[in-house]
């Protein structure tokens, strides 16, 4: 995911670098183009994005296990912050697009195909199972394709975010008068506007914004920070908080308060959720580790994983009395964790490569080029 964003690139530039001086040019000899470097990937995002695709399955894994206090709870916990780290990182490498041409098609073959691939799957097999009449509607995502979705316009938007001044304050006061209206399901609008300010942070972010969280001191101050979190939401938030505040896809009338109060919520949700991306991303390994090289493929993880777990929901196996125990829970945590692994591996890339990630050249027009005056 990069999002999710999972399978996008890590250099948002259009172009690597070019190493000048590489070779010496003799003056009698016409000048040689210096060949072009390519930038190393930094590990550092593959790490993060591999560790939150981890967190997105471990909770999906228990959301039918939250009767049991703990579970509720560290449901809460992560959902108050896996969804956005991908969402910062996704604006991160989202800063360079632009409408050409190439850019547009990879816009298509990354999150257009893939959507319109995992809507009517999960359509389908929400069909097959006997809960639902056979249905795909591709203006009103259907489970997790809502992120392919609100992706997909966030990107769309980026030339507009960057010619505004203060971009930041403007999603977020569009994030909190979203809350105030209800909106139609269709686009999935609700969470495409109210998540939208983490996009645009992302997109406001520098490298040296991401190198002050590798700091030892970052780090101890950010484990505190996922610590005090969590006790916080265990003996706190989790009494008096529903979990579908952190969905972000009702308006304030159905979460049944008003306007004033919802507004509060929101913009509280807004500012504890950045700092636990903040508090997360001081865990993440800077350096190469051997989960790195999966990180490159969370998004086959975030759309796959899927499949599993409402299997397990539509065959009734959360009805196991164990599960529903503290140590039920951490079980399938665990095993949500593997999935999550196992499902970013290169066999799963091998076979799955043709809805992820498809060869669309056929379907496009060459490439058009200025002309000349």
């Amino acid at each position: 995911m990069t999002s999710p964003t999972a399978n996008y690139a890590h250099y948002p530039s259009s172009s690597p670098p070019t190493i000048p001086d590489l070779y010496a040019v003799s003056p009698a000899l016409p000048a040689v183009p210096a060949p072009r470097a390519r930038r190393r990937r930094d590990p550092f995002f593959d790490n993060a994005k591999f560790l939150a695709i981890v967190l997105v399955v471990m909770g999906h894994s228990i959301v039918n296990l939250r009767d049991v206090r703990f579970a509720h709870a560290l449901y809460l916990f992560v959902y108050t912050f896996h969804m956005p780290v991908f969402i910062v990182i996704t604006g991160y490498f989202s800063r360079n697009f632009t409408f050409s041409g190439g850019k547009a098609r990879k816009l298509i073959t990354n999150l257009g195909v893939p959507y319109i691939v995992f809507e009517t799957a999960y359509s389908t097999y929400h069909w097959a199972v006997g809960h639902s009449a056979f249905q795909i509607s591709l203006l009103d995502p259907y489970y997790l394709t809502w992120f392919l979705m609100a992706l997909f316009l966030w990107r769309l938007s980026t030339p507009v975010w960057q010619q505004i001044r203060w971009p930041v304050l403007v999603a977020l006061i569009i994030s909190l008068l979203s809350g105030m209206s209800d909106l139609p399901d269709e686009l999935e609008m609700h969470r495409t506007f109210g998540l939208v300010p983490f996009y645009v942070l992302g997109l406001m972010l520098k490298q040296e914004h991401f190198d002050l969280l590798k700091q030892t001191k970052a780090r101890v101050l950010g484990a505190l920070t996922l610590l005090f979190g969590f006790v916080f939401t265990f003996f706190v938030a989790d009494r008096h908080m529903t979990t579908e505040w952190v969905y972000w896809r009702s308006p304030n009338a159905h979460m049944h308060v008003n306007n004033l109060t919802g507004t509060g919520m929101r913009l509280g949700l807004m500012i504890a959720a950045t700092i636990l991306v903040t508090a997360f991303l001081t865990m993440v390994p800077a350096k190469q580790t051997w989960f790195t090289g999966l990180g490159g493929a969370t998004l086959y993880a975030y759309l796959l994983h899927g499949f599993l777990t409402k299997l397990m929901e539509y065959m009734g196996w959360y009805d196991v009395s164990f599960l529903h125990t503290i140590p039920g829970v951490l079980v399938t945590a665990a095993t949500g964790a593997v999935v999550a692994t196992l499902l970013c591996t290169p066999p799963v890339r091998k076979v799955m490569h043709w809805a992820l990630e498809p060869d669309m050249s056929w379907a496009f027009v060459p490439l058009r080029r200025p002309k000349r005056a």
